[in-house]
């Protein structure tokens, strides 16, 4: 696989919760960011990711997105809709870092863009 995926997330509707569950059954560190409500997940050098809050100014529901690299966040959204996917959350910039998306399938399955700066 030429593009293995980079980074997991997870929306929970009790991010506290989920963070303590992952963090026993893997023996996660988190370090939570209080003002975001997420926590970032160190695994110990695999796959990175995060645990946060689902709720009313979140516009990702409670579930688990997969972000995998692309080289431009902009027109892979553009190839999903045309393959007959979605935009389930538009392109937006994490400054000094890259920017995301997050895209359904035409099963509505959620599947996240990732392009590092």
């Amino acid at each position: 696989m030429d593009r293995p995926a980079v980074w997991i997330d997870v929306t929970a509707s009790d991010a506290s919760a989920s963070r303590a569950f992952y963090g026993e059954l893997f023996g996660w560190r988190i370090d939570v960011d209080e003002q975001l409500d997420y926590g970032l997940v160190d695994a110990g050098g695999s796959l990175a990711g995060g645990i946060g809050q689902a709720g009313d100014a979140s516009p990702h529901p409670v579930g688990v997105v997969t972000y995998v690299p692309v080289e431009d966040v902009t027109a892979a959204v553009a190839r999903a809709e045309e393959a007959g996917g979605s935009v389930l959350v538009e392109p937006w910039t994490l400054p000094g870092l890259g920017t995301m998306a997050v895209v359904g399938d035409p099963d509505g399955n959620r599947i996240g863009l990732w392009a590092a700066l």
